[in-house]
């Protein structure tokens, strides 16, 4: 899908044709919306590629025409009711005279930015703007970080008492999104560092990057804590399974064992054999009977006193 907005003094608006200061937007482009955008910024294919492949990282890089950031920023994926988290790259092209941007999914993080860079000097800006995204996506990761540590203590809960396999993919959904989440953080990390290296950064910029990297720190050493405390639950759950199947594996064998007793010896005493006068004893049924519950009862004993049932 292609949009195209004009950007104006005090506002951003959408308009129908490339105005004279424009911002396009991308968001999953088909080939044909490839090639146009491309044809009528003279942008290479492939950099315009970068913005959508997934396992793009966060990085810039100059050209003659434009500039290149490619940002990483967090989503929430509603499937069939189902949450989903991942995080994308956004890719942002800075023209002199307007921006391009490139991206997978629609994200609500556009809106805010035609919301609070309504300045038109903003737009032109790649530091103002990459230091105002990189802190709005912080807020989403924080949020959706949240979310993510809720659900897992909900299904703790669950776990414990009635385990099922959907709460197991779904921890181990959670446990991959942490992963995903860790390493675009760190990449944003990496990114405003770079920014905050360069020789024409102004003071109130490097004060916005110092308030933007202690989010970034933030955000981060929760993902990894999330991250440590479901491994820690999983493993733990690991342990529990095992130690019910340890139990439940030595009460069958220890009933197999009760059970073999009496079928042991009626087998025996069910032979085609003499037995003499047991054989012809009328009490002699009432006897093996007898004998087979009182060897029970001991062996039964014997396994309790094992801890064994």
């Amino acid at each position: 899908m292609k949009t195209i907005y004009q950007i104006q003094k005090d506002r951003v608006e959408e308009v129908a044709r490339m105005p004279k200061k424009f911002w396009v937007d991308l968001v999953d482009p088909t080939e044909e919306e490839i090639q146009s955008v491309c044809r009528k910024l003279s942008i290479k294919k492939n950099d315009l590629l970068k913005a959508l492949d997934k396992s793009e990282i966060p990085h810039i890089e100059f050209r003659e025409n434009f500039s290149l950031f490619i940002y990483s920023i967090p989503y929430m994926i509603n499937n069939n009711g189902r949450k989903k988290y991942r995080s994308y790259p956004f890719g942002v092209f800075f023209f002199s005279d307007g921006l391009l941007t490139v991206s997978l999914l629609e994200h609500p993080i556009k809106k805010k930015l035609q919301n609070s860079l309504t300045a038109e000097a903003n737009f032109q800006k790649p530091n103002i703007f990459s230091i105002y995204l990189i802190g709005t996506s912080v807020e989403y990761y924080i949020a959706y970080l949240n979310e993510i540590q809720e659900d897992i203590l909900q299904r703790e809960k669950r776990m414990l008492k009635s385990p099922s396999n959907k709460d197991i993919e779904t921890m181990l959904a959670f446990q991959k999104s942490l992963l995903y989440f860790t390493t675009s953080l760190q990449g944003n990390q990496a990114l405003i560092e770079k920014i905050e290296m360069y020789e024409k950064i102004t003071s109130v910029e490097l004060d916005a990057i110092k308030e933007v990297k202690i989010e970034l720190h933030q955000a981060l050493e929760m993902a990894r804590t999330y991250r440590e405390i479901l491994e820690n639950t999983m493993s733990t759950y690991s342990s529990i399974i095992s130690n019910n199947l340890n139990g439940t594996m030595k009460f069958l064998t220890s009933v197999t064992l009760i059970i073999s007793i009496p079928t042991m010896i009626s087998s025996f005493l069910g032979m085609n054999v003499f037995l003499g006068d047991f054989g012809t004893n009328p009490f002699s049924f009432l006897l093996i009977v007898l004998c087979c519950i009182t060897i029970t009862l001991i062996l039964i004993l014997i396994l309790k006193k094992k801890n064994l049932l």
